[in-house]
């Protein structure tokens, strides 16, 4: 049997809400397994910097995700501060059993309704409202569960949130969300010749 497709993801990036506002819906039907991940962890791990730590990078990205927001008709706010520390929400996923409606409650909190989320004292309303005690989202049977989807996903090649692994197939970004929608629908997308090319196309030039 093949394995389920597995959505990476991190509470703060805009386009992992952006995506999960559209993909939530066939969750159920592909059998979609949400994994809450540190962004952070990743990009250390290959030694990049992420859209928000490039001065104008980080401008661009904040009017692209409002005005993508806007043309998707998603409700869309920025919480007070960005980037913020994720690892509250995280754990608090995780602690919830990262079940489909606990990611979209707390996307929501922080994505729809621009509210805080740096801090278990922060998010706390947020944790009663998914029946999860405040002390369990600093369990260390929580932390090890979100360092070891961490892991799995830098072990999968995982390079950016939101991600959608399907086998070894790796499609990133709400930008390439029908791309993921195709090959959810079609498991032969990519088995074409030309599909297979460019797969292993040679490296014309490195850069030192």
């Amino acid at each position: 049997m093949a394995s389920k497709p597995r959505w990476y993801f991190d509470f703060v990036s805009p386009f992992s809400y952006l995506q999960w506002r559209k993909l939530a819906a066939h969750a159920d039907e592909f059998g979609i397994v949400p994994v809450p991940v540190v962004f952070g962890a990743i990009l250390n791990e290959l030694g990049i910097r992420g859209p928000a730590e490039i001065p104008h990078k980080r401008e661009f990205t904040y009017r692209n995700v409002v005005w993508r927001a806007r043309q998707e008709g998603i409700p869309f706010r920025f919480p007070p501060m960005h980037p913020f520390n994720p690892l509250a929400t995280l754990r608090l996923c995780i602690a919830a059993g990262s079940t489909p409606e606990a990611v979209s409650a707390i996307f929501d909190w922080i994505w729809a309704e621009g509210r805080a989320a740096d801090s278990a004292e922060a998010i706390a309303p947020l944790a009663a409202q998914l029946g999860v005690a405040t002390e369990a989202i600093g369990s260390n049977a929580v932390k090890t569960a979100l360092r070891d989807n961490t892991a799995e996903a830098t072990a999968a090649g995982i390079f950016g949130v939101p991600t959608l692994a399907i086998g070894d197939d790796l499609i990133w970004g709400n930008d390439a969300h029908d791309l993921a929608m195709a090959a959810l629908r079609d498991p032969t997308l990519f088995d074409d010749a030309e599909m297979r090319r460019v797969s292993t196309l040679p490296v014309g030039i490195r850069r030192a």
